[in-house]
């Protein structure tokens, strides 16, 4: 696999750490974490056996260093590559339920919306839901599980973020001068679900000197109407191939818009979009990958006509 930054060449160092042996002196006390949910959820000792039922999850819990940990993941999670040789349990939403009972954990990661939680709890299962939709969110994240694997922060969750954050900010370096202030729509998923402003995606997207054109009031990912793309006419456009399968946008009347006539589409590849709609340890990644769209966009400005 290809990395991008310094970032991730850590992050592959230290998920196959994590996947040989332990990466800190284990603790023997119990752990509590509050929850995404406001629940309580108390273990008598760091869970030893998890299943991770929300992509985003089983990335952060590798970056930690516990990929070893893993004993199941849901059928969305394929990284880092530890994990594709894992028991799959479903989706994150409706997992198989025996198959998880089935593998005895002592901790289940899920994410809020999972419809499986109560029936989860009620067989006796440690459920915790996390669920990130901005990069304080994610931050936090990674500071949950650190606090359920009992890793000093120092070593785990802040270490990991401070990583993120230098990283992010080299992203945001290399964007060329003249994609600054570059107005932008980010199609998160077919509908189309946008990345509003206060989402990680377009939390990443300012950082990276652009402008949203989703009103931050319509949440972090409103589905629009396709009219309200083509009434703002954003100067770029990104979306993955899976939403724009022949290369351009397919909503009526956004052939007119000016990024569509100029060719400023940013269309990522399904591996790249994994990274980038994923609020976990790979935002910065995801920053690269937009940045390097938008020096290629540059370029395509400046060349001779």
């Amino acid at each position: 696999m290809k990395f991008i930054g310094g970032r991730a060449v850590a992050l592959a160092a230290t998920c196959w750490l994590g996947v040989v042996a332990p990466v800190w002196a284990q603790s023997s006390g119990p752990v509590q974490v509050n929850d995404a949910r406001g629940v309580q959820v108390t273990l008598p000792q760091a869970p030893q056996r998890i299943i991770s039922l929300l992509p985003s999850l089983t990335e952060s819990l590798c970056a930690l260093g516990a990929c070893n940990r893993l004993v199941g993941v849901d059928r969305y999670s394929n990284w880092p590559a530890h994990v594709k040789t894992l028991p799959v349990v479903g989706g994150g939403l409706d997992p198989n339920v025996e198959a998880i009972v089935a593998l005895k954990p002592d901790l289940v990661l899920v994410s809020t919306a999972s419809r499986a939680v109560g029936r989860l709890e009620a067989l006796g299962l440690k459920v915790v839901a996390l669920e990130p939709r901005t990069q304080a969110e994610a931050r936090t994240v990674l500071q949950k599980i650190g606090s359920l694997l009992q890793l000093p922060p120092a070593q785990g969750a802040d270490k990991v973020w401070a990583e993120i954050d230098a990283d992010m900010k080299r992203a945001a370096d290399s964007v060329p001068p003249s994609m600054r202030g570059q107005r932008v729509f980010f199609e998160a998923s077919r509908g189309p679900y946008a990345a509003g402003e206060k989402s990680f995606i377009g939390e990443t997207l300012t950082a990276l000197h652009l402008r949203n054109v989703i009103d931050a009031k319509l949440g972090p990912f409103p589905r629009i109407n396709p009219e309200y793309v083509v009434k703002a006419d954003p100067d770029v456009l990104m979306a993955g191939e899976r939403s724009w399968k022949t290369g351009v946008p397919e909503y009526p009347g956004w052939a007119q818009m000016r990024a569509v006539r100029a060719g400023s589409i940013c269309r990522f590849t399904p591996e790249q979009s994994d990274i980038l709609i994923r609020p976990g340890p790979r935002m910065a990644e995801g920053a690269h990958i937009m940045a390097r769209c938008l020096q290629g966009l540059a370029q395509k400005q400046d060349a001779p006509k």
